[in-house]
């Protein structure tokens, strides 16, 4: 298996194994509507196999960040049909990460009057409001009576995402945000059926998951994953638990037939990751982070061992556009500018030179 060979993951088609990674940009404008900063950033990254977007809201309580474009709003949804379109004029397929921050947020970036949560407990931090820089608020728990509203919300942004052209969804459960919160047992201190053991953390996800699944088809639903990666205070130091964790998670997945498993991990080729990919029984796409090479010969070397069935790349990409075709050219590469990861300006944003302007 080579970085250059297409595949198939339930409805989507890939042209090859590159998958550019979700990367928050917060480039939407003020009421998360995607601009035309935007539907061009996509359009120029459309030569990986699949490309899964920035994680977006799929309700005003889970943004997260200023800048962060939501799927709810008629506005959104045609802002996200843009995009769509442009990305598939140029041969590329485009799935959407719904993501829902919970306690990762504040009310003076989502204009709601809370934070929630699985347990009433504050994210470590701080983050950047509108009126500047603000302590990550003690999230509201939510009840058992609240909780399958907002599962409803994952499957209402996928039906819109859907309709808005994409060609698949990925439920964010990563990075300590809403899905991840429910997991690990440092955020999640409930002693209901969400709650206490591995099999009640997993619940959540495994719910959300399904919904969404029920909601669009399995075949065009994924799942992000960052099993024991230890961020935002969703911490997960036992071993043994974070394997049971995953490992329900997987297993009440596997009969739903989903179109990939998208694992965040620094070692692909661990017991964890590779137990978690033989029980979901779906497509494995691997990223393994800040902290892991992301170059074409870890990307083959990944490939080749066996140990995924795509790679995702997130720098990389973000610096270069056509990062397929450098690779197979094996061209040398942009620096990415890492002060201008986020900001509003299409500087650092769209202005990497492709390789024939290079």
């Amino acid at each position: 298996m080579t970085l250059f060979e297409p595949a198939v993951f339930g409805a989507l088609s890939l042209s090859n194994r590159v998958v550019m990674a979700p990367l928050t940009r917060t480039r939407a404008d003020d009421d998360g509507v995607p601009t035309d900063t935007m539907v061009e950033y996509y359009r120029q990254r459309a030569g990986q196999g699949l490309i899964i977007t920035e994680g977006t809201w799929p309700a005003a309580e889970g943004k997260s960040y200023p800048g962060q474009p939501g799927i709810v709003t008629p506005a959104q949804i045609e802002g996200w049909r843009r995009i769509a379109d442009a990305v598939h004029a140029a041969g590329g397929t485009i799935v959407m990460q719904l993501m829902h921050g919970g306690r990762v947020g504040h009310p003076a970036i989502s204009g709601s009057d809370r934070v929630v949560g699985p347990s009433a407990l504050a994210a470590p931090g701080e983050t950047r409001t509108p009126e500047g820089k603000a302590a990550l608020p003690v999230a509201h728990a939510l009840t058992l009576e609240e909780i399958p509203a907002v599962v409803e919300q994952f499957a209402q942004a996928a039906r819109n995402a859907i309709a808005a052209g994409l060609d698949g969804v990925e439920v964010h459960g990563a990075n300590g945000y809403l899905v991840h919160q429910f997991l690990s047992p440092a955020s999640n201190t409930r002693d209901d059926e969400y709650g206490g053991s591995p099999e009640n953390r997993a619940r959540f996800a495994i719910e959300v998951t399904r919904a969404v699944a029920a909601a669009v088809g399995a075949d065009r639903t994924g799942i992000r994953l960052s099993p024991q990666h230890g961020i935002q205070g969703a911490l997960e130091d036992d071993v043994d638990d974070a394997l049971a964790t995953y490992l329900a998670v997987a297993d009440g997945l596997t009969p739903l037939g989903l179109a990939f498993i998208d694992v965040l991990h620094i070692d692909p080729a661990s017991d964890l990751v590779q137990s978690i990919r033989r029980a979901a029984g779906a497509p494995l796409i691997v990223n393994r982070g800040f902290a892991g090479s992301s170059t074409r010969e870890a990307a083959d070397g990944i490939l080749g061992g066996g140990w995924a069935d795509a790679v995702a790349a997130g720098r990389p990409v973000i610096a270069n556009p056509d990062l397929v075709e450098r690779s197979r050219r094996d061209a040398e590469l942009n620096e990415p500018r890492p002060e201008l990861f986020y900001g509003r300006t299409a500087e650092g944003y769209i202005d990497y030179p492709a390789l024939a302007e290079a």
